[in-house]
């Protein structure tokens, strides 16, 4: 359960500026410094950039599967999620001095097998797993910090249905669900970077 991008542990103190310089610039604010010569970097990846403003949401858009250079991924994922989400105004310059980026590397989702409902809610792994749904041409995905917030399994998949487009309690013979993990890095104090394994 891989991408293509192999990425380290300290992968933080390179993949974060990637996304503020590419925020930045849309802005017209100085860039951030970056170092693009990891190999890992160049390789296909799949990323999610998520912006909070005092611990709320303020943009999350990303990619589930690689098609792209990890590099490239997080930089147009960011620039998406400050200026593109469809549930957000774009960011501003004074917004951008007080975001928080968080910047998640997806494994390549993994198809779990499924006959029921009741089955999908006791194959859940709480606090692990990210998810992305499938239904009769209804879409969604919830990363595995959605948990943070919906700890329970029937909570999480319920709000994962309606964002959907989906009714909370649906289940029929075309719902899929995929698993994937994520490692996820975010700024911390003054915009240096904290890993973690999910």
């Amino acid at each position: 359960m891989t991408t293509g991008a192999r990425v380290p542990d300290d992968a933080g103190r390179v993949l974060l500026p990637l996304p503020r310089s590419a925020i930045a610039s849309r802005l017209g604010r100085p860039p951030a410094t970056v170092d693009t010569s990891a190999d890992w970097l160049a390789a296909p990846g799949a990323a999610f950039v998520t912006l909070t403003l005092a611990g709320r949401l303020r943009g999350c858009i990303g990619t589930i599967l690689a098609h792209r250079p990890l590099a490239e991924d997080v930089q147009a994922n960011a620039r998406n999620a400050a200026f593109s989400d469809p549930r957000f105004s774009p960011l501003t310059a004074d917004e951008y001095d007080r975001v928080q980026i968080e910047v998640s590397v997806l494994t390549e989702p993994e198809p779990m097998r499924l006959t029921s409902r009741a089955d999908a809610l006791a194959q859940l792994q709480p606090g692990v797993d990210g998810i992305l749904l499938s239904s009769g041409g209804h879409r969604a995905t919830f990363l595995p910090q959605v948990w943070e917030q919906l700890p329970d399994p029937d909570a999480f998949l319920s709000a994962l249905m309606r964002k959907a487009g989906l009714p909370a309690d649906h289940w029929d013979a075309r719902t899929e669900l995929e698993r994937y993990r994520v490692r996820a890095w975010h700024e911390g104090a003054e915009h240096e970077g904290t890993g973690e394994e999910r």
